[in-house]
């Protein structure tokens, strides 16, 4: 993580994505701030083709693509499941693991299927972490990354309707409920002692909020 230089103020901040449940998360973080928030997609931006050969690359290659062709600061976040018997698969493809119609039902079988055909069933052979990355960029081309990790288990079948991706599958550690079973304000808002929330993208996003807004 950079620290930067320069806070955001208010003002108006692109959300570098066209995925509806990151923007949801996202807006729902960025709301307190007093910044006017607009999506990429909303602005009908074309989606970079993501190169990057880690979240952070993926992150940056997006928040600078959205603020060249804006003006406007941009805010992206590149995110997945990395499952560790799986030597972090999906990982940085794990939208493309749905395929071209984003259907995660198909993308979590593909996970279970996998880890199964390496036998992994029980919890210990089954650990996996959520990561986010999100980049801020600036007009001129000055970018700054935070970085949320959230380890958990996968189970199955998939528990619970809310969240979106892999959610239903990702049981975080010491919890009951999958991503899928919580709240957003389960998922996402602050802790007990001002900790930051559970999710991976809460825990980047307090990271950013402490040294961006």
């Amino acid at each position: 993580m950079n620290r930067p230089a320069r806070k955001l103020n208010g003002g108006k901040l692109v959300l570098a994505s066209h995925n509806e449940g990151k923007l949801r998360e996202i807006r729902d973080l960025v709301a307190p701030h007093g910044i006017e928030v607009v999506s990429a997609a909303e602005l009908d931006l074309p989606e970079p083709e993501e190169t990057g050969t880690s979240f952070a690359a993926n992150a940056e290659l997006k928040a600078l693509a959205a603020t060249h062709a804006t003006g406007l600061p941009a805010l992206s976040d590149d995110s997945g499941l990395s499952v560790d018997t799986l030597d972090g698969d999906p990982g940085i493809y794990s939208a493309r693991w749905a395929g071209p119609d984003r259907d995660f039902m198909m993308a979590m079988r593909n996970v279970q299927e996998a880890l199964m055909a390496k036998g992994a069933t029980s919890p210990a052979a089954r650990g996996a972490e959520f990561v986010s990355a999100l980049c801020l960029a600036y007009p001129d081309g000055e970018t700054f990354l935070f970085e949320g990790i959230v380890r958990g288990e996968i189970v199955w079948p998939p528990r619970g309707t809310q969240g979106f991706g892999y959610d239903p599958i990702f049981l975080p550690e010491n919890h009951n409920k999958t991503f899928g079973e919580m709240t957003p304000q389960q998922k996402h808002g602050p802790r007990p002692g001002g900790e930051p929330g559970l999710s991976h993208r809460a825990r980047a996003f307090a990271l950013f909020e402490k040294f961006g807004l």
